[in-house]
């Protein structure tokens, strides 16, 4: 099969093994890839994450410094795999990488786009002072938390909870601003209430119950029939063997979903 030449002067060439979803990654992007990189006709391995159950996010033109890969990597979306041909120019160079790759070597990599979240918000962001961030429209900073309790996501469904916490606490603090608009406070709100929510049940995942509690109150003073904190309250104390104050909270919950398998489940734990 012909491979696709992206660079023009045939120093970083493609095959697609298995097409993607969605948009190209964006040059901006934090990437979790899986890749293996060889030498000669894919008889020498060199490098590979392969046996990595969750690989990290890499940050491209940070993490990603291999340039070659990073263009190869521009042009794949989620989920896609492929294999590329680097020459010396887009690789590793007239030096090499003794004592694994010789000089002037063409290298070939086999990679898979796991996933990748765009930050290019968040890095404008922060780079801004504090006085510049007061500054920005609302909408912009939601953007921002969002993409923060994104990350924050990520690294939970990985069973990472620490920076998951970390990221869901990163934008809280980001939403520390109030408005005098009550339709704006209402946005900060609502984007508050998911994060207490997700701190909730990561604190209950690193065992602090205590610290779980808390956030799942603070949930429901901005939402007093949100059952999935009173839930989180409910298991909170179940775990510290407060049983009345327990049951208050998955009755309460019970009531506003009458049907949720976890409820009933957790009250029968309970008794």
């Amino acid at each position: 099969q012909a491979l696709q030449d992206l660079t023009g002067d045939g120093g970083v060439r493609k095959e697609r093994l298995r097409p993607g979803t969605g948009q190209p990654v964006p040059p901006s992007a934090s990437v979790a890839v899986k890749y293996s990189g060889y030498l000669g006709n894919w008889n020498k391995l060199f490098c590979s994450n392969g046996n990595s159950k969750y690989p990290r996010l890499m940050k491209l033109g940070k993490d990603i410094t291999l340039w070659g890969l990073e263009i190869g990597l521009l042009s794949m979306t989620k989920g896609e795999a492929a294999l590329f041909v680097l020459t010396p120019e887009y690789a590793y160079g007239q030096r090499g990488c003794p004592p694994s790759i010789p000089p002037n070597t063409t290298v070939l990599f086999k990679v898979e786009v796991l996933d990748f979240i765009d930050s290019e918000e968040c890095d404008t962001f922060f780079e801004l002072t504090y006085e510049q961030q007061d500054r920005l429209p609302l909408e912009k900073v939601l953007k921002v938390a969002a993409t923060e309790r994104e990350f924050g996501n990520y690294f939970f469904q990985k069973q990472r909870f620490k920076i998951a916490k970390d990221r869901y606490k990163r934008a809280l603090s980001i939403l520390g601003c109030s408005s005098s608009s009550g339709a704006e406070q209402s946005q900060i709100n609502a984007s508050k209430l998911l994060l207490f929510l997700n701190l909730s049940l990561t604190y209950l995942k690193l065992e602090r119950a205590d610290r779980a509690l808390k956030y799942g109150e603070l949930a429901l003073e901005m939402d007093q029939g949100n059952a999935k904190a009173l839930f989180r309250c409910g298991q909170a104390c179940l775990y510290m063997r407060e049983y009345s104050k327990s049951r208050d909270f998955l009755a309460r919950a019970q009531c506003i979903q009458p049907f949720n398998h976890d409820i009933s489940n957790e009250l029968k734990k309970l008794a």
